[in-house]
């Protein structure tokens, strides 16, 4: 009897097992009920997850609407602020999963290009050869999601106060003409403070970067010199200094070597706690980068916007402008086909919707400029006229 009660157990014990695996997939030709992952352009979905769960339709629910699933590159400008979005998105809709890696501008618009993300991420207006890639000016919708300030940080030991600089001369230290920080020039900007006699070294950003172009296209504007010999864009040749990756990779070297000089976006200055300077304006009067003095800027801008959501905020006139501001844009075909389902390009048009709106609320507190409420009209109704395979999503 022990035996036959034995073998019982052992017998249930297998159907239990075997059903389980079946259940799970484990076995060749198991159906799955949660969609697997799509192998789509920007979009995949998926079943369960940590934040959304499976979710069953009908009555029985017995089929299961997959998460979508949306991946986007580009500027480590704003990255900060974006990956802060994400998280309070998916609080929101735990059934849209977003994900965004700041890769640098050059690399967004590629990746764009490639078809391998939803949206693209860029600091920069695209240029024309970047628009031609991506099928043409009528092909793209570029739109405003923040606006930041590029910063001069330094590592210089013993000062308390933030110093003062003018364009010419933070052009002349990436170019090597300024080589010590106790130089008369930065000396007569800041009375009183003792320089010491250390060694400037700029560090700069050695991959393709919006943050690169916003600065030099202002040091372009303001000195001669460095617009005939370094010049303006993504990617330029400094003759002298240190490069790193990303807006990490410079803050990491202004940390790490005394005599720093490198420019990066407000929000790592203020979060790695590296002191940062003052830059006069147009209208002569020294202005740090605040959230507010970054929104002066973009106020500034407003008129220009009527014509083209792509705007430069540098070197604005106005009180309280600080010079070296920009826009950050996101980047996205008209038409949404190649985000690759319907469901998909709904819900990246939920997602950057909701970033427009609500998510600038959270822009200050990362130390970024928040949209005004015209410009964020004007965003919203950009991106209302976005498509899915020729037809309005609003009608689909």
């Amino acid at each position: 009897m022990a035996a036959k009660r034995a073998w019982a157990v052992i017998v249930a014990l297998l159907a239990v097992a075997l059903g389980v695996g079946v259940s799970a997939g484990w076995f060749g030709g198991a159906a799955r009920s949660d969609g697997g992952a799509r192998a789509e352009v920007g979009v995949a979905s998926g079943g369960t997850g940590a934040a959304g769960g499976a979710r069953g339709t009908g009555a029985a629910g017995a089929e299961s609407a997959a998460d979508v699933r949306l991946s986007g590159v580009g500027a480590s400008f704003p990255a900060p602020l974006y990956n802060r979005w994400v998280v309070e998105f998916e609080r929101v809709r735990p059934d849209i999963r977003v994900n965004y890696a700041g890769t640098g501008s050059g690399a967004g618009v590629r990746a764009i290009a490639d078809g391998t993300v939803a949206f693209a991420a860029s600091d920069a207006p695209l240029s024309r050869k970047q628009l031609e890639d991506l099928g043409g000016a009528s092909a793209v919708l570029q739109v405003p999601m923040t606006a930041g300030g590029v910063v001069p940080a330094y590592n210089v030991p013993g000062l308390s106060a933030p110093l003062n600089f003018t364009g010419p001369v933070i052009a002349d230290m990436f170019m090597g003409r300024i080589t010590k920080w106790n130089d008369p020039r930065i000396a007569a900007l800041n009375p009183g403070v003792a320089l010491p006699n250390l060694t400037v070294t700029p560090a700069y950003r050695s991959d393709g970067s919006g943050t690169t172009f916003v600065f030099t296209s202002y040091l372009a504007g303001v000195s001669e010199a460095f617009r005939s010999t370094v010049g303006a864009g993504l990617a330029v040749r400094f003759p002298v200094g240190q490069g790193g990756r990303g807006n990490p990779g410079v803050a990491q070297i202004v940390q790490q070597v005394a005599g720093a000089l490198g420019y990066i976006e407000l929000n790592y200055a203020v979060e790695n706690k590296i002191a940062y300077g003052a830059v006069q304006s147009r209208d002569g009067a020294m202005v740090l980068p605040t959230p507010g003095s970054i929104a002066s800027a973009a106020e500034s801008a407003a008129d220009a916007m009527r014509d083209s959501l792509t705007v430069n905020l540098w070197d604005r006139p106005g009180a309280g402008v600080y010079p070296i501001s920009a826009f950050s844009y996101i980047v996205v075909y008209r038409d949404l086909r190649s985000v690759g389902s319907l469901e998909g390009a709904r819900s990246l048009v939920t997602f950057l919707r909701w970033a427009v709106r609500e998510g600038q609320g959270l822009a200050e507190q990362l130390h970024y400029a928040p949209l005004s409420q015209a410009v964020q009209d004007r965003v919203t109704e950009a991106l209302g006229q976005l498509t899915y395979k020729g037809a309005s999503l609003a009608a689909q």
